[in-house]
């Protein structure tokens, strides 16, 4: 009786330890332990003691879950646990606007098709519909793509 009482407190620490440790080893490793315990109690104590022992092991799998999902997240310890905060940055610079839309550009790169363009004195990375164009070349933005600007070479009047 003394093993099964072990392992069945082993089994409700380790399960309490799995709250705070990163992993899942300390709840796996909690489990077994409750698992064996209820098997042990089946192989000692009969069928009546073992489905005890198993009910009990539910019950405390139950309530360590209950604690932890439910009310931890809930009390001041777990708000404290938590990270709270939020990034409000980006990681990338916003895509050019609608209103460069018909602006005129200069090629900073070759474009073939794909390279870098300055409109208004900023550098956008641009895709040219003709297939390709020499640094220099004076090009106007003819549409947007998700992340670029969409060039055609400029028709001289």
């Amino acid at each position: 009786m003394t093993v099964i009482i072990l392992l069945f407190v082993t089994g409700a620490l380790l399960l309490a330890a799995e709250i705070v440790l990163p992993g899942a080893i300390a709840g796996i490793m909690g489990g077994v332990a409750l698992a064996a315990g209820a098997v042990m109690a089946f192989v000692d104590y009969g069928s009546g003691v073992g489905l005890l022992a198993t009910l009990g092991a539910f019950l405390l799998l139950g309530l360590m879950l209950y604690v932890e999902l439910v009310w931890l997240p809930r009390s001041r310890l777990g708000r404290s646990l938590v990270v709270q905060s939020a990034v409000d940055g980006v990681s990338q610079p916003p895509v050019a606007a609608d209103s460069v839309v018909g602006s005129a550009a200069t090629a900073l790169t070759p474009l073939a098709p794909s390279g870098f363009v300055e409109i208004a004195g900023r550098r956008y990375e641009a895709f040219c519909r003709s297939g390709h164009a020499a640094a220099g070349t004076a090009l106007t933005v003819v549409g947007l793509d998700n992340f670029r600007v969409i060039v055609s070479e400029s028709k001289l009047p």
